[in-house]
């Protein structure tokens, strides 16, 4: 077991995508797109480019900055680009499992990236195997690209629509053709996808953050069962489903996104300050300062002491040079694992009696260290605050929680879980205050509620094995 496994107790959502069409040097603003979303993924990343139908390809192991230099992105030429970064949830890790794909075909040639989980993947894989296809990964995200080449139509856009008519889940697809970009999102609106303008160019990204960076100008979002076509003659728009509903994971404002973007036209970083203030209303508590847990509870922890006139502490430092891998720990390193990540101010925290805002609780054992860690250095009371409802449902759409037995809110109650973390008391943000915070009246809320706006299909069986849900 290295340090990864030991810190790295949080969640992770699937990957980010981003895609450039008509900007010079296309594949190094796509570079700094993708180190803009570096925080959806961190396993691999990989980008192609396309000039006058010559596709390129360069994608590795490691964080943006160790995958890239400027010999390979020097390699990346052309006009046009797409861009993946990922962790593995469904088919696993590895080197095949990097994207962007890139197929070449008797009908043109072109590369894929993927956001999100198909929850009928496998389903999918039978058909199309049993119709001669071959499957270079163990990725859902290439079941898409399949069902594509299957088709013979002289139109790629015939293909995509109907292609995405037969898949079910999660899903924000970039497609690359020689002359075209495709931006796909699922019909239920689960995961972002973002438009913007740039040099007289195009660019799609998971994310609006990776706009500012690069210095795009915002135009809109693709729409919950939309395909838009970018190309020489600007965007087109075509509905593969009449069926849509905007039911963006929650999980988004809460924790995945980076605050300094907007998910729908609702900024992250003022959501979570507002679901920090509902979260004093809902239970005030009488305390010396708040702290959050950095760096996604920050925002949450400034709202809630807003709220309560308690003062803002920074009482946690976090430390980011820990690496994703590090040494093989002894025994005593690996409880005091927590210390390499998290550091307590001691004068601060000292006779306290401390709020500590949390973003969720997913296994609960990174939160227990924190209230150790908090207790170890004097703190008088740690009073725990989660700005999100009670995890107690496996998400199947790209986040890696698929089992019941991952979750401790799945088989323990919010008292249970307090005294597992020891903590002087526990409180969890309710359910409405989400649809409060984003200004919205729908949000995926499955991992709250387990109720899924997809059908499930395996997976649900799959996160059941034990029989005991």
């Amino acid at each position: 077991m290295n340090l990864n496994d030991i810190l790295d107790q949080e969640l992770h959502e699937e990957c980010g995508v981003f895609g450039v069409y008509g900007v010079s040097n296309a594949a190094e603003v796509t570079y700094y797109g993708l180190h803009s979303l570096q925080h959806r993924g961190q396993e691999g990343c990989g980008i192609v480019s396309c000039k006058q139908g010559q596709f390129n390809r360069v994608k590795g192991l490691g964080l943006v900055t160790e995958v890239f230099n400027d010999t390979n992105l020097n390699s990346l030429i052309g006009d046009m680009a797409i861009g993946h970064v990922r962790y593995s949830t469904a088919g696993g890790g590895g080197i095949d499992n990097v994207q962007p794909f890139l197929f070449r075909h008797h009908t043109g040639n072109f590369a894929l990236a993927h956001n999100g989980n198909l929850v009928n993947s496998n389903e999918l894989k039978k058909y199309l195997e049993e119709r001669g296809s071959i499957f270079q990964s163990t990725s859902d995200s290439e079941v898409l690209a399949h069902l594509i080449k299957k088709d013979k139509r002289a139109h790629r856009i015939d293909a995509i629509l109907d292609a995405l008519q037969m898949i079910e889940g999660a899903f924000a697809f970039v497609i690359m053709s020689k002359d075209k970009l495709y931006a796909c999102r699922d019909k239920y609106g689960l995961r972002p996808l973002s438009i913007g303008k740039l040099n007289g160019g195009y660019v799609v990204s998971s994310e609006t953050c990776a706009f500012e960076v690069i210095n795009a100008r915002f135009i809109r979002d693709v729409q919950p069962g939309e395909v838009v076509v970018i190309d020489e003659n600007g965007i087109t728009s075509y509905d593969y489903s009449k069926y849509k509903r905007y039911h963006m994971c929650a999980m988004e404002y809460i924790y995945f996104s980076r605050p300094d973007s907007d998910v729908e036209g609702r900024n992250v970083h003022s959501f979570r300050k507002e679901s920090g203030k509902i979260l004093y209303r809902e239970r005030p508590t009488e305390a010396d300062i708040v702290i959050g847990v950095p760096d996604s509870s920050l925002s949450a922890a400034i709202g809630y002491a807003e709220e309560s006139k308690i003062p803002y502490e920074m009482g946690l430092i976090k430390n980011k040079y820990v690496g994703r891998t590090f040494i093989q720990p002894s025994q005593n390193m690996r409880e005091k694992g927590v210390r390499m990540k998290l550091s307590a101010v001691s004068s601060i925290i000292k006779d306290k009696r401390i709020i500590l805002i949390d973003d969720s609780i997913v296994r609960g054992t990174t939160c227990k260290r924190i209230v150790s860690l908090l207790k170890e250095v004097g703190a008088k009371e740690v009073h725990v605050r989660i700005a999100s409802p009670q995890i107690t449902n496996p998400c199947f759409y790209g986040v890696d929680t698929s089992t019941y037995d991952e979750l401790i809110s799945a088989h323990k109650s919010a008292e249970e879980v307090r005294k597992m973390i020891g903590a002087d008391s526990l409180y969890f943000l309710s359910k409405e205050a989400l649809f409060e915070a984003a200004k919205r009246e729908d949000l995926c809320l499955a991992c709250f509620t387990g109720k899924y706006p997809t059908a499930l299909y395996q997976s649900i069986k799959d996160a059941n094995k034990d029989g005991k849900f």
